[in-house]
């Protein structure tokens, strides 16, 4: 069966953070993804999962002090990397999640070949702290049309990372709107990725609006995802076409009922 998870950085953005947390469990979510709730206390925010009872996935590392979103592979910047990411682990940690996304971040054509020994290198570094609290690291594909210069653009680049990273805590976030847009084929590219993938997220191509529309057909995908074994939460990381509650309709028969 599909498990369903909010993604609070895309859903329920007519409320502050806080309050997302108890409106994703009146809408039907079991879980939620949190994204970058670094604003807010983390007792605050376990307070709130524990009194919806709600599953709490993970977060992103948080930008740099400049605001880029990630410098995991970006040479030179290892130390800041460190940094950002100590402060991720020790908030997924506060809150009891299990995973944190590492944004490789933008890198410059003549950057790369050293970015991916950049990129190795941190995350050997953090998957061995992350290890020691139970922690799976994920890493994201994302296409150059919405995100240009961004390091990791396609799934197999990722398991080809994963594969020289040689850590079993580091796996791959398969977005099906990236991926869809970074070459399609999305069945059999997920099922050839699917030993190292670790957490899934869909929205609709190319509108990035709720995954009942568009290019994309997510039923074939959700039962493709069972037939494969995959066990792990769906994130829904798409931004609704008007308020949240009124576009989840589509994911009534995967169990996200209103209470």
């Amino acid at each position: 069966m599909i498990r369903l998870a909010a993604n609070l950085g895309y859903l329920f953005t007519e409320r502050p953070l806080i309050e997302r947390i108890a409106a994703a469990a009146t809408a039907g979510f079991p879980a939620v993804e949190v994204q970058l709730p670094y604003d807010q206390a983390p007792s605050a925010i376990r307070g709130e999962l524990a009194a919806h009872s709600l599953t709490v996935l993970g977060v992103n590392t948080p930008p740099s002090a400049s605001g880029e979103a990630g410098v995991a592979a970006v040479p030179g910047r290892e130390r800041e990397f460190a940094v950002l990411f100590a402060r991720a682990l020790d908030y997924v940690t506060a809150i009891g999640g299990c995973q944190i996304h590492c944004l490789a971040g933008t890198v410059p054509p003549h950057q790369r070949p050293a970015a991916e020994m950049t990129f190795v290198r941190n995350l050997q570094q953090a998957a061995d702290a992350a290890a020691q609290k139970g922690i799976t690291l994920l890493i994201e594909p994302l296409n150059t049309r919405d995100r240009p210069d961004y390091f990791l653009t396609r799934a197999e680049q990722a398991a080809d990372i994963i594969a020289k990273v040689e850590r079993a805590n580091v796996r791959i976030q398969f977005d099906f709107y990236h991926a869809q847009i970074m070459g399609g084929d999305l069945i059999r590219r997920f099922e050839h990725c699917f030993p190292v993938v670790g957490h899934v997220q869909v929205a609709a191509v190319p509108s990035r609006r709720e995954p009942d529309e568009g290019e994309v057909n997510y039923p074939e995908i959700f039962a493709a995802l069972e037939q494969a074994g995959y066990g792990g939460w769906v994130g829904c990381e798409y931004r609704p076409r008007g308020g949240t509650e009124e576009g989840l309709g589509w994911a009534r028969r995967y169990g996200v009922v209103p209470k």
